[in-house]
């Protein structure tokens, strides 16, 4: 199979099974900087929504993919960045649904849901995945280092209004970093906003994969647990994953077209291998950790790949 510009995957997901991902905007494009983001710092921000690619060149390659697979449980638009910075983001849903029987899902880090043509074309999908990383400006600004004119309060209004008139499945997941937002005054924070809010699933998640900055750490299993019971929560680290795939034949390749958009830590890395039955780890291995395109972070006494 060719290697896809704009798909990739399928990604195995703690809530989702195996996602079908759609990049539909450039890698790093965003209107946070969040300081957790396995992909690294943002490299281009922005907080003006445009085309970045042709619906049209999207759908033609997902036909193309559909021609060898099925093997996916989900689409997910979800790219390098913000997906809702894509003008086209709701012919993009709509044109995908029309292509397969599979739901659409929307990852976002719900900065742009105060826009109304934003939440419109989110209800076109089937799940939307919004962000809630903070409870206030101050806080957003410490993790999720917004675009300069995004401000909390219109974010949060918005998602509000999202929440009332969306009729798919809204999971949201909040994102504890320790020492910022995950202590007893945070949770209370988090728990008197969540209340406003109409969802079907609340996702707990910490800083497991490598940090776009130093001194970010993940919360303790004390904190995560109280912040389960007292949010209602289900812990991300709790769900079991599966294992990754790629239709692209050759080994090295289809390794650095996954960690290109998702990062592998070594276990991860040797399961895919070992599953391809993939001869000579080791040298290939060796051969990831001299390539110049591939960062190797060593995270805990953990190796993550991903491309520079």
């Amino acid at each position: 199979m060719k290697k896809f510009r704009y798909i990739f995957g399928p990604i195995p997901s703690r809530r989702l099974g195996r996602s079908l991902g759609i990049s539909p905007l450039p890698k790093k494009t965003c209107n946070y900087s969040c300081i957790y983001c396995q992909l690294g710092r943002t490299d281009r921000m922005t907080n003006k929504r445009q085309e970045f690619y042709k619906t049209e060149d999207i759908l033609k390659e997902f036909k193309e993919y559909l021609k060898d697979s099925d093997k996916f449980d989900i689409v997910t638009v979800v790219g390098e960045g913000e997906p809702t910075l894509c003008s086209n983001l709701g012919e993009l849903i709509c044109g995908l649904k029309e292509m397969t029987d599979k739901p659409v899902a929307v990852i976002t880090n719900g900065a742009l849901l105060s826009d109304p043509q934003v939440r419109e074309e989110l209800c076109h999908a089937d799940m939307v995945l919004p962000s809630l990383d903070a409870y206030n400006q101050d806080i957003a600004k410490k993790i999720d280092r917004p675009y300069g004119t995004i401000r909390f309060e219109e974010e949060f209004l918005g998602l509000k209004k999202f929440c009332s008139m969306y009729q798919g499945e809204l999971w949201l997941e909040i994102m504890l970093v320790d020492g910022i937002n995950d202590d007893e005054e945070s949770i209370a924070q988090f728990k008197k906003l969540l209340k406003e809010l109409k969802y079907d699933r609340l996702y707990l998640n910490t800083p497991v994969r490598p940090p776009a900055e130093e001194g970010v750490n993940v919360v303790s299993d004390e904190r995560m647990e109280y912040a389960v019971k007292e949010l209602g929560g289900i812990s991300i680290e709790m769900l079991s994953s599966g294992s990754f795939f790629s239709e692209i034949e050759d080994d090295y390749e289809a390794v650095k077209s996954i960690i290109g958009r998702h990062p592998m830590n070594q276990f991860e890395l040797n399961g895919f291998l070992d599953s391809r039955g993939t001869a000579n780890k080791e040298e290939m291995i060796e051969k990831m950790k001299q390539d110049e395109e591939i960062a190797v972070i060593d995270y805990k006494g953990i190796l993550t790949f991903r491309l520079r």
